[in-house]
């Protein structure tokens, strides 16, 4: 599988090879293009990569409700969080993107482990959106 990331600003000449190399009988491949909001449109004016596309799948922000839902089970350290942690976190730093949930796991991993403890707390997250440019303290 070849993941493309950021596909929606890649030239024609990019997306030619993309297409030249899973034509290839020699290939067995899967790619995955990924992008903001213009990748959609970009890759269908490509009709001879378009038409090979199997999936057109668009995820938007999550909802207060499915955060609530989705992150305890996105990873242990969530498992046992207050849904109030979850909101407070998710309303100043996650805002339903799951990308930023993943860079918000990532820290509060670290943040427990240089500061001794088991589960993020309020003190926790404010030291993960010390570290998180852009987001409220």
């Amino acid at each position: 599988m070849l993941v493309c990331d950021e596909a929606q600003w890649l030239s024609r000449e990019c997306f030619e090879f993309w297409r030249h190399l899973w034509d290839d009988p020699r290939t067995d491949i899967a790619i995955v293009f990924v992008g903001g909001g213009d990748c959609y449109r970009v890759l269908k004016r490509e009709p001879m990569l378009s038409s090979r596309v199997y999936v057109w799948q668009e995820f938007r922000r999550m909802t207060p409700g499915q955060v609530l839902q989705v992150i305890p089970v996105y990873h242990p350290v969530w498992a046992d969080a207050d849904s109030e942690l979850l909101a407070y976190a998710d309303a100043h730093a996650g805002h339903g993107n799951f990308r930023a949930w993943a860079k918000i796991t990532a820290h509060v991993v670290t943040a427990l482990d240089r500061l001794g403890r088991n589960r993020p707390d309020a003190d926790v997250l404010q030291w993960v959106f010390g570290r998180l440019g852009g987001h409220d303290a």
